[in-house]
């Protein structure tokens, strides 16, 4: 079966279509600029990436721009959408509705909505996309992917905010976690690749790119994450604060003069290692030179980010009580053999030794602990799209 992934912001949609069979990646592409002028990229299996400008009012013309280069008598890689036999989507919200993926009914588009008001930038715009796809494919079968629902088996003294019970209740405010897909699929390809049982482990995933979260999995079971009610908790990332006093809101609204508002877009888009590196770069390359030149904004950005993750690591071996494998992904984990190096740094205690010549390589899985390590520390590469794929094909 040929299953098209979809993942919709609220101007993009990134898209990969994968035989199930095989796993392969027949296409993929993007469109960006959605609602302002519009460009679609994309690349065939073996093909040269092409970018082409075209009006995108709206995702409906994205995703028939899609279907358009996928069925192209040229460039396409189907004959007809007869041979796409469903469409998987990425969802970012589940809220506590959604523990595991479901086929997409008029009911669980009305759950999603629902969630909307906890992911008000992606919501929206997945469910966009979800709709699109229905209007342009009616018949063939969907489903939605959770980025929360990996998440949804912490226990409540995981999920619980020391805030009065009734905010709970009322507004369902606690823990969720994000980056969800990611962590499943690389905790169960990590006990794989490391020859564990899944059932009988004890793994901690590290997902670190421009947003970043690390999640403790108790025998193949998520029991703790560091991303919170939004993405904003947690690890210091590329552009967002992470942990911090929440006091420090008022202060500095007070000091600067601005609303609740103006203080979240600094905490998002203003703070994380770019705030710290004195705007010199949310991007780790940069950092990593910058670091490298002497420069000591970029240096103590590395340091606070590193520590953090180190921080976070040691305390879900405690939550765990010990930890048999220390999994590294994303765009940093799975490039940045500075970014590792530093964070193990903090472990030997675990009695970790890094292999100085395996954590040179990168884009491939990866041991990169010395044999006489206690714990195992390895590099999986992600991949977020083959996991809708599954799961996609797992309902339908």
């Amino acid at each position: 079966m040929n299953v098209l992934v979809i993942n919709c912001g609220s101007s993009s949609l990134k898209f990969q279509l994968i035989n199930s069979d095989t796993e392969a990646v027949l296409a993929k592409g993007l469109c960006e600029r959605i609602g302002i002028d519009g460009s679609l990229t994309y690349q065939p299996e073996g093909g040269e990436k092409v970018k082409s400008d075209k009006a995108m009012p709206t995702h409906t013309e994205a995703i028939q721009f899609v279907i358009d280069a996928l069925t192209d008598d040229n460039t396409g890689v189907v004959k007809s959408l007869d041979e796409i036999g469903a469409v998987g989507h990425r969802v970012v919200h589940g809220g506590e509705k959604f523990a595991k993926s479901v086929v997409i009914t008029d009911e669980v588009l009305a759950a999603i909505e629902e969630c909307n008001d906890l992911a008000p930038l992606h919501n929206p715009a997945n469910l966009i996309g979800i709709h699109a796809c229905q209007k342009l494919m009616p018949g063939t079968p969907m489903v939605a992917v959770f980025d929360t629902a990996f998440h949804q088996t912490m226990p409540e003294k995981a999920y619980l905010y020391g805030l009065p019970y009734e905010y709970y209740e009322k507004y369902a405010v606690r823990r969720y976690g994000f980056h969800g897909t990611s962590h499943s699929f690389v905790s169960k390809h990590a006990a794989k690749f490391l020859g564990l049982d899944l059932k009988a482990s004890k793994i901690i995933v590290a997902h670190l790119g421009n947003g970043a979260s690390i999640s403790a999995v108790l025998n193949g079971e998520c029991v703790d994450t560091s991303m919170g009610l939004t993405p904003l908790e947690g690890l210091v990332m590329g552009t967002r604060s992470g942990d911090m006093d929440p006091a420090i809101m008022e202060y500095i609204a007070k000091k600067e003069d601005l609303d609740i508002a103006g203080v979240m877009n600094v905490l998002n888009k203003k703070s994380g290692v770019l705030g710290v590196s004195k705007n010199l770069s949310s991007d780790f390359r940069d950092l990593e030179e910058g670091m490298d030149s002497g420069n000591q904004y970029a240096k103590a950005a590395m340091e606070v980010f590193c520590y953090r993750v180190a921080k976070y690591i040691g305390s879900y071996a405690a939550s765990m009580n010990g930890v048999d494998a220390i999994a590294f992904t994303a765009g940093i984990g799975e490039n940045s053999g500075t970014v590792r190096k530093m964070v193990l740094s903090y472990l030997g205690y675990l009695g970790i030794t890094v292999d100085e010549e395996a954590n040179k390589k990168r884009g491939e899985d990866l041991v990169i602990s010395t044999a006489d390590s206690k714990v195992k520390v390895a590099v999986i590469p992600t991949n977020e799209e083959l996991a809708i794929a599954r799961e996609t094909v797992a309902l339908v």
